[in-house]
């Protein structure tokens, strides 16, 4: 048995914050991370964006993390089948066993798939880097690549792989490409960039059936059109991977459920990242999906870990670049919210406010706007004192 005084599950973004964090306070304690995937912590991000659009974006300077620097030992490829908070202990599927002081489990989550279809050579679900690498080879050859779901993800894979001199087709449940969280006239002109670059739009429908071969696949959508393909990615977001931490016992509610410390039920047990439900201090319990949180949560889980005691106090943000277009947001950006809209250049430049039922102000949209988000935190923050009058101007470009 290896044993560590921190052992980090999972080896994504909050695994390198984390170590980082443990660092600030504890330059000695050993760290070991166990981890699924084969590669070392990377900037995800940089998979739907950067590595497609920019020929001189490297790997090496700005996609690895370098989480070696901290001293932490990797397993990589490995994962973890059990926890044992009685024996301080983790198992992993080769049988080998892991004593810890101090546990982070920060295993993210598992993409939704598609009927019919397990990820394969052609079937991607592009949650790795290996998925980037496999995707590139397809699409520096030509390839026909299918991306469904229109959401985060499937947008900026869409637009680098097109901008490659692939051809794509996307398949969007949504009518209109960003029909589920931007005003109507600002996700149709966000859907004309897609048009305007080659990309066949497929909107208002969805996968009913799928299967592949070793030369393609063949989807099936619910108006009964096929589309073949040379490979799909599956781009429908994801369910946060629990199992490990109910099966030990830890309270567990769409994600596992953390204090404002990022500790569970258990005081040697934290949480961060894509798995971990906590306490904002502006918008209330919540779990985030984005490279901000990550970062920012990875680092306050690994000062705890190393005994800080102190609060996550941090409400993330999160960005996208598509095409010409770059967007910011905070809180909650959904159509199912009433909008006010704030343009300096309708559908180029501005903010998009998000209010409940109450005209209580839940996410901030900033269209190419940058470096507000602190000021979008602050309308967020004094949101219970603001109406609806108030907001244009508030934050400008």
């Amino acid at each position: 048995m290896t044993d560590y005084r921190y052992l980090i599950v999972g080896g994504g973004m909050v695994a390198d914050a984390a170590a980082r964090g443990i660092r600030e306070l504890d330059t000695d304690g050993t760290i070991g991370v166990l981890s699924e995937d084969v590669d070392r912590p990377y900037a995800r991000p940089a998979l739907s964006k950067k590595l497609w659009t920019d020929p001189d974006f490297s790997w090496d300077e700005k996609v690895d993390l370098h989480t070696e620097e901290t001293g932490a030992e990797f397993l990589l490829g490995t994962r973890v089948e059990s926890i044992d908070r009685t024996a301080k202990t983790v198992t992993t599927a080769d049988g080998a066993t892991h004593g810890y002081e101090q546990l982070l489990i920060a295993t993210g989550g598992k993409p939704r798939g598609l009927p019919g279809l397990e990820p394969s050579d052609r079937v991607l679900d592009y949650r790795s880097a290996a998925d980037y690498r496999r995707l590139r080879s397809l699409a520096d050859a030509g390839a026909h690549v299918v991306v469904v779901g229109g959401g985060y993800i499937g947008t900026e894979i869409a637009a680098g792989v097109v901008q490659s001199g692939a051809r794509v087709t996307l398949v969007d449940p949504d009518e209109v490409v960003g029909g589920a969280m931007f005003p109507d006239d600002l996700a149709r002109a966000f859907q004309q960039r897609f048009v305007d670059h080659g990309v066949e739009l497929r909107t208002g429908r969805r996968v009913t059936e799928g299967s592949q071969t070793a030369d393609g696949v063949t989807l099936t959508l619910d108006d009964g059109s096929v589309v073949e393909a040379d490979a799909v990615v599956v781009g429908l977001g994801i369910e946060p991977v629990t199992g490990l931490a109910a099966d030990a016992g830890l309270t567990v509610d769409d994600g596992i459920v953390v204090s404002s410390t990022l500790v569970t039920d258990d005081p040697a047990v934290f949480a961060a990242g894509d798995v971990a439900r906590y306490p904002d201090r502006i918008l209330g319990t919540r779990r985030v999906e984005h490279v901000d949180n990550a970062q920012q949560q990875g680092r306050q889980a690994g000062r705890n870990l190393a005994d800080a005691d102190e609060t996550y106090d941090h409400t993330p943000m999160y960005y996208s670049n598509v095409f010409d277009m770059g967007y910011e947001a905070v809180g909650t950006v959904s159509t199912d919210l009433r909008t006010v809209e704030d343009w300096q250049d309708p559908t180029v430049t501005g903010v998009v406010y998000y209010l409940d039922e109450d005209d209580t102000v839940r996410g901030v949209l900033l269209w190419n706007v940058s470096d507000k988000t602190d000021d979008a935190r602050k309308v967020l923050a004094e949101a219970n004192s603001l109406t609806p009058d108030m907001l244009p101007g508030r934050i400008t470009a």
